[in-house]
């Protein structure tokens, strides 16, 4: 029994006419001619269709040489690869659709580099991600990620202010597709990065449809919330503004290696990338530059050998070479790119960042940097849940966690208290710096830049997680509740309702929308959403800061801040705002000489 659909790659392409001709004109001649293409125009479709078969042959495969020089047998196999393209116009848009090693054949300018993405964001079950890719830009980390079971995408740790999702993939969120169609309880899933991978209909015109299908997702659909960080990266249109960008990067190439430029492998060619034996880079020069792998170092030597104005250009003209065999004759050559495919770069504009990426800049879109300030703006509460006192300039965080016990009743300091479990044996899990009275998770942070806080986020996934999912934690957890807090029990049912994140921003900013480390706000937002998912509640607040200590009366209010008092010099205060970690100080006696105090306060440094 024939089958009704099958595992294929769609392509979009851009800036090639959506005809017969227009396809035609888009493909590489030589290579034409070198695989003995054969052309037909297939009518059974009812759209405009080019269809290409052929070939990659060689008389003698790569490994005859090396087996004989190994085992001193002569072998001759040859290689034959088939290479099969049908391109098609669906009501204006080109697309091409590969067999085998047909996706060769186009070039890869004229594919749309977001089109498979564009769809995932849109219909990919946001809990049952299976495939993602990520990448750092300045960073050069490629993060692969497969889950076959499927796994929500706040699982998957992606940074969103940092990070570049290149391929998501994942089960279809209600669609109708060809495969849907035919069986309903048939579980259909998707790639999408450059291209579309997905089971199509084989039939010609369920074909024609499922392509109609996924255009007018993306015409009609907006990203879904959970994966809409995907597509904060937008490409960058405006000429002007790309001519200033390119200039910049050109001067950029010619400073010493600072970091800004790394090397980024091309997400649809790993394997090709993973088969080569040998890469050749040209750069302005007759010969090219052999290595076994590609050299950031070469390309980066060779564009400061340039003149101002003629560094980019000369990466746009140079080429990179894979081939199969060391010996990187014609015959071996896998595939043959533009040297900037290879190469990504950080450069900013004034406050504004943009990335090269595949020759192609990107910038944080203005739309989603508006959607999340709004998120941000709730979040940051005017009333908080908790009443947190002044936080003196002079100590450090250490120091203001082991005060505030003193300065407001009901609070325990379990900072650096790390609970373990099974999933968390070595460091263990920091649940919370301060727990409230009422049992909220406060988490406390001085931050002068965005990476703290990315940190602290983090922790507040991580410490809800471990209470909600591991009874071992939640056991250990309460235990150090009753002894750091003198005896105090949590409910046996509890879970956490509300998460408070108090931050110190630089040294007393207020905290606002405006102040927030704009990156930290991604991370801040991506946290929110995930706790909001688990019944929690998220709260941001500002510490106020003082210059001197302040008294240690206690305060019985739920809500509000403490006024700063003349600093008295009195021993008990310093001891208790410098208490140390042994037993008999966390049961309340606070030391009541000045050398005991700089012991405790030594002991908390």
């Amino acid at each position: 029994m024939s089958t009704t659909t099958s595992k294929r790659t769609l392509y979009r392409l851009v800036g090639v006419q959506p005809t017969i001709e227009g396809m035609f004109d888009a493909l590489d001649q030589e290579q034409l001619q070198a695989v003995g293409a054969e052309l037909e125009f297939p009518e059974r479709l009812e759209v405009p269709a080019l269809l290409v078969t052929g070939s990659f042959e060689r008389s003698v495969a790569n490994w005859c040489e090396e087996i004989f020089r190994t085992t001193g047998c002569e072998v001759s196999r040859p290689v034959n690869r088939s290479a099969g393209l049908l391109m098609l116009v669906v009501d204006g848009e080109a697309y091409a659709i590969g067999y085998d090693q047909g996706f060769r054949l186009v070039p890869d300018r004229f594919k749309d580099q977001r089109f498979g993405l564009g769809f995932a964001t849109r219909k990919v079950d946001p809990d049952q991600i299976r495939d993602l890719v990520s990448h750092t830009p300045g960073g050069g980390r490629t993060d692969i990620t497969l889950v076959p079971g499927g796994t929500p995408v706040w699982s998957l740790g992606v940074e969103e202010h940092a990070q570049i999702v290149r391929r998501l993939g994942g089960r279809l969120d209600d669609m109708q597709f060809t495969i849907s169609r035919d069986n309903p309880t048939r579980v259909s899933s998707v790639e999408g990065g450059t291209g579309l991978r997905m089971r199509f209909g084989v039939d010609a015109l369920n074909l024609v449809a499922d392509i109609r299908a996924i255009a007018r997702v993306l015409r009609e659909n907006s990203p879904l919330p959970e994966l809409e960080f995907v597509e904060h990266i937008v490409s960058v249109k405006d000429r002007d503004l790309i001519a200033r960008l390119e200039d910049a990067f050109d001067d950029l190439l010619g400073q010493e290696p600072n970091g800004l430029v790394t090397v980024a492998v091309p997400t649809d060619h790993w394997e090709d990338h993973d088969a080569a034996r040998a890469f050749h880079t040209r750069i302005n020069s007759p010969e090219g530059w052999p290595t076994d792998g590609f050299d950031l170092g070469y390309v980066l030597h060779r564009a400061r050998m340039q003149r101002r104005g003629r560094r980019l250009a000369a990466l746009k003209d140079g080429t990179v070479t894979l081939y199969r065999h060391d010996r990187a004759e014609k015959t071996d050559v896998i595939w043959s790119s533009n040297v900037l495919r290879w190469i990504e770069a950080d450069v900013s504009l004034g406050s504004r960042r943009f990335f090269l990426m595949d020759r192609k800049w990107y910038e944080i879109g203005d739309a989603y940097l508006k959607a999340l300030r709004s998120h941000v703006e709730q979040l940051i509460t005017a009333t908080p849940s908790v009443d947190l006192p002044p936080w003196v300039l002079e100590g450090d965080e250490r120091t203001y966690n082991l005060s505030v016990p003193d300065l407001r009743s009901g609070y325990v300091c379990l900072d650096r208290d790390n609970v373990q479990t099974a999933l968390h044996r070595r460091n263990g899990v920091e649940i919370c710096d301060l727990l409230s009275p009422d049992n909220v998770l406060v988490m406390v942070k001085r931050a002068k830049g965005s990476d703290v806080l990315s940190h602290l986020f983090s922790q507040g996934v991580v410490a809800v997680q471990t209470l909600l999912n591991s009874p071992e934690g939640m056991e250990r957890f309460a235990q150090k509740v009753s002894v750091t807090g003198k005896g105090r029990v949590l409910p046996a049912d509890y879970r956490p309702s509300t998460v408070v994140f108090a931050i110190l921003l630089k040294d007393g900013t207020k905290l606002t929308a405006d102040t927030l480390f704009p990156f930290s706000q991604v991370t801040l937002v991506q946290a929110a959403r995930t706790l909001k998912k688990w019944g929690v509640r998220v709260e941001v607040v500002g510490i106020n800061a003082v210059s001197s200590p302040i008294t240690s009366k206690k305060s019985t209010s739920k809500r509000g801040t403490a006024t700063p008092r003349k600093r008295r010099n009195r021993p008990e205060t310093a001891g208790r705002a410098f208490r140390g970690n042994n037993q008999s100080q966390r049961a309340g006696s606070a030391p009541h000489s000045r050398e005991r105090a700089n012991q405790a306060r030594t002991e908390c440094l």
